[in-house]
């Protein structure tokens, strides 16, 4: 049978119009590519109605990447400010560490206009308007997606070799896979964040560097601002932000009950912005280029991405493989990395004709290789700071974690946490002894679970021993780090 393309991209997003560019980059345009997108063709690839909801920073690393493989430079309007890095700060502000390098913030308005753009001269289809829900199989092979053209009301279908699955952490093509055993197809509760942000414009308060820094994205850990997960105030101009936060619903409920508080998320958005002194006078933006992504909520996935993430015929990227950073959450850059890794992978298997599942696999080790080996670490490591309280956080981010220690952990390196030496002999109580103990222990298990990584399975057959391996590692890890928390 003829199928309508040679690729499919469901989900016409940050990271579908990325791996669609790559596809076509890598094929020297020879292939026949379809973006498919739910959205009209004003909103491209809007995450819901309030807009693209997202932090809106992205390392220059990442975007490096991208532009020096599949030659698409990002520039002004959809880079809006440059920043030298990350600060987080410790519950107290008495600690900040800096990570992360030299990145920018991105205009999420305007970035998909000038991505849809782009797309379109590399020879790249759209169909706007259509509602995926679900896909098409030839025995063991995905050949198709189908579902409405909200347009028409008619029922939509397309065929192809090959379908990249870019629709976004609660995919329903991913949950209703009928051809894998292997990809896990739902996400636990716990390891998803409820996220909201504002971009607003200010006047300014108090000259306070810990509360806004024009040159400096930074992360406030406060386990009564924003339980289970953090706080950010991330420059957009002197007098422009983006501010918002993340909780984990489990240990927001805790927190309630701790403060004899009935707090949600936007209750506690609303009091961060007030305690911030720096920032006075707070309007949502009324730029049109912000006009329809000035507010919003959306869920972020912080875990591992999908253990595995292809199938005959499919393949996931961007948040529908649950890539962003376990650790803050960041999806871009992943976005990024992965996206432009993935073109190569379809193209060799589209050339080689071996689009089953052992024909995409190499896509695992590339991404692995270059991203995904530190994942499963930073997974532990957020689960960590999460059994701990502000005074933990406040005291091991003093004594305990040193600038090399947070960049190591961020790169999925052996972080040697060399405070804990020095200090070993003056711990005093029992609470700063968990932190020591919580970061040794993280420390060792993360080295475990990169050089697990760094033996994925070259081709499917040795897949089910490999994850049976992770998952026993991974329950004992999750099992003694909430031992942590008794302590």
């Amino acid at each position: 049978m003829d199928a309508d393309y040679d690729v499919i991209v469901a989900g016409g997003g940050l990271t579908g119009t990325v791996a669609a560019q790559s596809i076509s980059y890598y094929s020297n345009q020879n292939l026949s590519i379809l973006s498919i997108d739910r959205n009209s063709e004003m909103f491209p690839g809007r995450k819901s109605n309030p807009g693209w909801t997202c932090g809106d920073a992205c390392s220059k690393e990442a975007v490096d990447f991208m532009t020096e493989r599949i030659k698409v430079p990002w520039t002004s309007p959809e880079i809006e400010h440059d920043v030298k890095g990350v600060m987080a700060f410790s519950p107290d502000k008495e600690t900040a560490i800096p990570f992360d390098g030299d990145g920018y913030m991105l205009n999420r308005q305007k970035l998909p206009e000038i991505q849809n753009a782009r797309t379109k001269k590399m020879g790249v289809n759209f169909d706007f308007e259509i509602n995926l829900t679900g896909l098409i199989y030839d025995g063991p092979q995905v050949i198709g997606v189908q579902g409405i053209n909200n347009k028409t009301k008619q029922p939509y279908k397309k065929t192809a070799k090959v379908i990249v699955d870019a629709t976004g952490v609660t995919s329903m093509l991913r949950n209703q896979l009928e051809n894998s055993t292997k990809i896990e197809k739902k996400i636990e509760r716990r390891d998803l964040e409820s996220t909201g942000r504002h971009i607003m414009y200010f006047d300014k308060g108090e000259e306070d560097l810990t509360d806004f820094d024009p040159d400096f994205c930074i992360i406030h850990l406060d386990q009564d601002i924003a339980p289970g997960g953090y706080a950010w105030v991330f420059p957009k101009a002197d007098n422009k932000v983006n501010i918002g936060l993340g909780v984990e619903k489990s240990i927001l409920d805790q927190r309630n009950k701790r403060l004899g508080k009935n707090d949600n998320l936007a209750s506690l958005m609303e009091e961060y912005l007030q305690r911030n002194k720096a920032i006075k006078n707070a309007k949502l933006s009324q730029d049109p280029e912000d006009i329809n992504n000035n507010t919003g909520v959306f869920q972020v996935s912080v875990r591992r991405q999908n253990d595995c993430m292809v199938s005959g015929g499919y393949i996931l990227v961007g948040d529908s493989a649950w890539m962003p950073k376990p650790i803050d959450a960041g999806g871009i850059g992943p976005a990024l990395i992965a996206g432009t890794i993935l073109g190569k992978n379809v193209v060799d298997a589209i050339e080689a004709n071996d689009v089953t599942e052992k024909g995409l696999w190499q896509y695992h080790l590339d991404f692995i290789k270059e991203y995904g080996y530190k994942t499963a670490g930073l997974e532990l490591f957020r689960r960590l700071v999460q059994t701990l309280t502000n005074e933990q956080i406040s005291y091991g981010m003093k004594h305990f974690l040193g600038n090399v220690d947070v960049e190591a952990i961020s790169k999925g390196e052996h972080p040697d946490f060399s405070g804990l030496s020095k200090l070993g002999m003056i711990i005093r109580g029992a609470m700063n002894k968990t932190v020591a103990n919580g970061l040794k222990y993280t420390s060792q298990q993360n080295q475990w679970l990169v050089e697990h990584y760094g033996n994925y399975p070259k081709e499917p057959e040795g897949f089910e021993e490999w994850e049976k391996s992770l998952h026993k590692t991974l329950d004992e890890s999750f099992a003694k780090i909430a031992t942590f928390s008794k302590n």
